[in-house]
């Protein structure tokens, strides 16, 4: 399968997937006309809130308010797939709202990196590396479209599979850490490590697969612009 047929096959498997989620749920907000930026910006205040959940101990919270980070984080993630889909039902998707979400949504990811540096939970020099990764992400995949490449469904960690992740993880974290100190007296700290060396390396994955896919759609019209001027 090439390149161009898998990211076709990933894009179709994940409409299918939203559109069972999200069909009622966008046709209320539309029903209630709530704007595509105010979308954004919820995400936005959302993630903000979950990284200062997180750089205040929040992943150890005890059980009774443990849910507001992971709910928080579960909202900025839906707020982020309504804005777009919004925007797109409605006939309101600009060049405007495109850049407002894609820069809210790197401050988004910003945060949620210093908020794990505050907590302890990754030191400055992970910390750095990952958002460095995160942003080059972002980046190839802002200067290849403006190549003309259409980069939706490249890479392995796009930002929805970013944040399902890290939903998932921090819920584990909370269970791992409390669980061990009921089983042996101290907690595991561990896995929280070993996943962020894990995550670091998708996210490698994906700078590398997004360069490699522009790359060779480049070099193929290269190739097309020399043999149309031979002609």
């Amino acid at each position: 399968m090439t390149n161009t047929e898998t990211k076709n096959s990933k894009r179709i498997n994940q409409r299918k997937i939203l559109d069972k989620f999200i069909t009622r749920p966008v046709n209320f907000l539309i029903k209630h006309k709530i704007s595509p930026n105010l979308l954004s910006y919820l995400g936005f205040f959302c993630s903000l809130g979950a990284a200062f959940l997180i750089s205040i101990g929040g992943l150890h919270f005890p059980i009774w308010y443990a849910w507001i980070l992971p709910f928080l984080l579960f909202l900025s993630g839906a707020f982020d797939v309504f804005d777009g889909e919004v925007a797109r039902r409605t006939g309101n998707d600009s060049k405007t709202g495109a850049f407002l979400d894609s820069f809210l949504d790197r401050i988004s990811d910003i945060a949620i990196v210093l908020g794990l540096i505050l907590s302890n939970l990754i030191n400055y020099i992970t910390g750095f590396i990952l958002a460095f990764l995160v942003v080059m992400i972002s980046y190839v995949r802002a200067r290849a479209e403006k190549e003309g490449i259409d980069m939706k469904g490249i890479g392995l960690m796009e930002r929805a599979e970013r944040i399902i992740i890290l939903w998932f993880t921090f819920i584990a974290e909370f269970w791992v850490f409390h669980v061990s100190i009921l089983m042996i007296g101290k907690p595991f700290t561990l896995f929280f490590q070993i996943f962020i060396y894990v995550y670091m390396i998708l996210l490698l994955i994906t700078v590398i697969q997004r360069i490699t896919f522009s790359v060779k759609i480049l070099n193929k019209n290269n190739i097309n612009l020399n043999n149309n001027k031979q002609v």
